[in-house]
């Protein structure tokens, strides 16, 4: 079974969604085979990549970061999104923080690379703004020897 990964930023500008989810449809749809997708479900590129992979019939396996993470989301919507995708998920690991820190995140991230044999990053190449934000995951994974697939619209800067 190949598996492929997640990180990515919550916040996508309009200019750059249509790519990114071309991007990630087309990594998605490009193996042969079964496919379990790895995501930590957070909004923006988390949830985009979770939809895409469901629709393309790959297993789901969600990364819970903490205990107290549902309170992390900023609208309801996300946050509906969130519980809908981990009704569809065919497996949850939750890690041990219970609380939603930078190292709790960073953790998510890691295990996320660790898992899979591609990771996909919907990232601006710009470096993290925070420890286990996309830049800083992106690095790990290449450490590790990971293909990394960058999916973002040249010349578009996110908030």
């Amino acid at each position: 079974m190949k598996r492929i990964g997640v990180t990515g930023h919550r916040s996508i500008p309009g200019e750059a969604l249509a790519h990114v989810e071309a991007g990630l449809r087309s990594v998605l749809r490009g193996h042969r085979g079964p496919l379990e997708a790895f995501s930590s479900l957070a909004e923006g590129a988390d949830q985009l990549f979770a939809d895409i992979a469901l629709q393309c019939g790959a297993d789901l396996t969600v990364v819970i970061p903490s205990g107290d993470y549902e309170a992390t989301f900023e609208d309801g919507a996300s946050l509906a999104g969130y519980h809908r995708l981990r009704r569809l998920a065919a497996q949850e690991i939750r890690l041990g923080f219970a609380r939603s820190t930078d190292e709790a995140y960073y953790a998510a991230g890691t295990f996320i690379a660790d898992s899979c044999d591609r990771l996909v990053a919907v990232w601006d190449g710009l470096p993290a703004r925070g420890h286990g934000g996309t830049g800083e995951i992106v690095a790990y994974a290449r450490a590790l020897g990971k293909p990394v697939t960058v999916l973002w619209r040249a010349g578009v800067v996110r908030d």
